[in-house]
């Protein structure tokens, strides 16, 4: 139930994001929905790949070159889904990367994890 809210949660947040950026386009809210279930995909098979090849990076910026591999993330999710999701580029996807990481923090602490 926990991963179909979080699908839910980055499929608004794209939307969201094509509707500040014209850099950033989503062809509508199912093509948003695919859109975050193939970058699910691909945070669960690639990103710990690409985070166990980049770890020296990772070390030497205190963390901060995880927010490259998200954008990297986000532009194969952008190639796979071809038109119906659009990055217009790399420092699109890295701003995209780092809304995205900060929206979802914030928005699933406020979910799940209510307060006590």
């Amino acid at each position: 139930m926990r991963w179909i809210v979080g699908i839910l949660i980055n499929a608004v947040i794209f939307i969201a994001l094509a509707g500040f950026f014209d850099g950033f386009n989503v062809s509508g809210f199912g093509s948003a929905v695919i859109a975050s279930i193939v970058l699910s995909i691909l945070n669960v098979l690639i990103r710990p790949l690409l985070i166990l090849l980049t770890l020296p990076v990772t070390i030497l910026t205190l963390g901060l070159f995880l927010f490259v591999i998200n954008a990297v993330t986000l532009l194969l999710t952008d190639g796979i889904m071809g038109d119906a999701f659009e990055l217009s580029g790399f420092g699109m996807a890295f701003l995209a990367s780092i809304i995205l990481s900060l929206a979802n923090l914030v928005i699933q602490k406020a979910v799940f994890e209510p307060k006590k």
